[in-house]
């Protein structure tokens, strides 16, 4: 089984930045699919963005491209969401995820079968 612990979430203005980590126990996950989903207050959980098992590949929602980065480091077993130029719309609890490693990423929820607690983050002036 595999553990996910997010943190990092806070209040951060406008145009601001922030880092969260997502912190695996339970099984080395470098070669797990990992991927980060947010939810807003009223709204379905959406993708954000996905890393391939490895790390070699990326995927981004339109709306954060350009703006967040997924990382990995593997040696930590730890996955990052860098987020830049922050807008009020990104304001949700972000979620971290991992499905198993002879799966491909997705951008479908459903596909993960591990899940961290949430961290929020809110942005506001």
């Amino acid at each position: 089984q595999v553990q996910l612990v997010e943190s990092g979430g806070r209040l951060v203005q406008p145009g601001g930045s922030l880092r969260l980590s997502c912190a695996a126990s339970g099984r080395r996950v470098s070669n797990y699919p990992m991927a980060w989903f947010r939810q807003a207050p009223g709204k379905e959980r959406e993708f954000v963005a996905w890393s391939g098992g490895g790390g070699d590949t990326t995927d981004y929602a339109d709306s954060v491209k350009g703006r967040f980065t997924i990382s990995r480091d593997n040696a930590e077993n730890t996955a990052y969401l860098e987020m830049n130029s922050l807008k009020p719309e990104d304001t949700a609890v972000y979620y971290c995820s991992a499905r198993d490693p002879w799966r491909l990423p997705s951008r479908e929820a459903a596909a993960y079968n591990y899940w961290g607690q949430g961290t929020p983050v809110t942005v506001s002036s």
